[in-house]
C-alpha cells in the first residue's frame, strides 16, 4: 500500500471512530450545562463511555491551543498548538475535520514552527478551509463534528497510530 492509501484508511478508521463517538455523546441524557461545570448525576464510566477524554492517552505527546474543545468555528479555521518531535513526520502531521457523521470535510496538515527532529515540544500550525456543513435550519446535532490530529505514521504500523479528536461545533 501506498503512504497516501495507508493515512486515507487511517483517517477512514478515525473518522468512523469519531462517528461512533459522537452518536454515544449525543443519546447522552445529562443535560450540557451540568457537564459544562463539572457537575453530574451520572457516573464518572458512563460519562467517559458517551464523550472520551481523547487528551488523556496522548497528553505527553500533544497539546492544543486552538481552537479548544467545543469551541465554534468558522472557514478558515487555525489550528495552534505544540506536539512533541515524535508527532512530526518531515515536520508535518495530518489534520482532519469531519462533520457530525464522520463525513470528512476538510483535511490538510500542521506545520512545525521549529526544528522536530526532537523529544521536545514543538510548536505547530495548521489551517483548514472549508464550507458549511449544515443547510439553513439545521437542528443543532448537525452543527456539531471533531476535530483529528493524527500522529503520522510513515510505517503504517497501528502501534504507532495516536490522535488526539477535539469536540468543536461549527459557527453559521
Amino acid at each position: 500500500m501506498t503512504k497516501s492509501t495507508k493515512i486515507f484508511l487511517s483517517i477512514l478508521i478515525i473518522a468512523a471512530l469519531g462517528a461512533v463517538a459522537f452518536t454515544l455523546y449525543q443519546n447522552n441524557t445529562v443535560p450540557q450545562d451540568a457537564t459544562d461545570n463539572g457537575a453530574t448525576d451520572a457516573p464518572a464510566a458512563e460519562e467517559e463511555d458517551v464523550q472520551p477524554d481523547n487528551t488523556s492517552d496522548v497528553s505527553d505527546l500533544i497539546r492544543l491551543d486552538e481552537p479548544q474543545e467545543n469551541a465554534v468555528i468558522t472557514s478558515p479555521l487555525t489550528v495552534r498548538g505544540e506536539a512533541r518531535g515524535t508527532w512530526y513526520f518531515e515536520a508535518t502531521f495530518p489534520l482532519v475535520l469531519v462533520n457530525w457523521d464522520g463525513l470528512i470535510i476538510a483535511q490538510g496538515y500542521a506545520q512545525a514552527q521549529d526544528e522536530w527532529m526532537t523529544e521536545d515540544f514543538v510548536p505547530f500550525v495548521g489551517t483548514l478551509e472549508f464550507e458549511r456543513p449544515f443547510p439553513d435550519g439545521a437542528q443543532d446535532f448537525m452543527k456539531r463534528g471533531a476535530l483529528i490530529l493524527q500522529k503520522d505514521n510513515p510505517s503504517g504500523l497501528p502501534e504507532h497510530d495516536a490522535a488526539l479528536e477535539v469536540w468543536i461545533r461549527f459557527g453559521e
